[in-house]
């Protein structure tokens, strides 16, 4: 049994490489973590953390959207939750928006997790009142849009439109 409890230590130090012995207790922590989701998701009973997602919609709401991405992910690790992955594509979409160009590296990371959220929930239909667009088609549509060069482009009154 000792053996075994020492093999299986060695294979974590190979494994997750700690630079300090201080650095040992936090990635014990991390692989601990690791395990238990993948072992709920296993299992079955895989939920999202509800206190790190409503930290992620309250920075969606205050429009600071990398640390409402960061809450998103942390709250759904293992990226099965329809509605998480669709306020990241969202807070991607309302980074990357602006009223002159829009950046088009944001709106394609955004439709790469529009692309999840369909394998997820092909149904999809977000509940929140203060989204515009609801569902991953409206989303996508808005996104591809933004991606296209046009001639509306060029448009000066295009600084008067108003963001969704």
């Amino acid at each position: 049994m000792l053996t075994a409890v020492f093999a299986v230590f060695i294979i974590f130090l190979y494994a997750a490489e700690p630079r300090s012995l201080e650095e040992i207790s936090s990635k014990a922590a991390t692989t601990v973590e690791n395990i238990t989701t993948k072992g709920s998701v296993v299992i079955g009973t895989y939920e999202v953390d509800q206190a790190k997602f409503d930290e992620g919609i309250t920075a969606f709401r205050s429009d600071n959207f990398v640390a409402a991405r960061d809450s998103f992910d942390r709250a759904d690790p293992e990226k099965r939750d329809p509605k998480t992955q669709f306020y990241i594509a969202y807070s991607f979409y309302r980074q990357g928006w602006g009223r002159v160009y829009s950046d088009d590296e944001l709106y394609r990371s955004a439709l790469d997790v529009l692309g999840r959220v369909a394998m997820l929930d092909p149904n999809f239909r977000s509940d929140d009142a203060g989204l515009l667009l609801r569902t991953p088609a409206e989303l996508r549509h808005e996104l591809e849009e933004g991606l296209k060069v046009t001639a509306d482009d060029l448009n000066p009154l295009r600084v008067f439109r108003e963001r969704k």
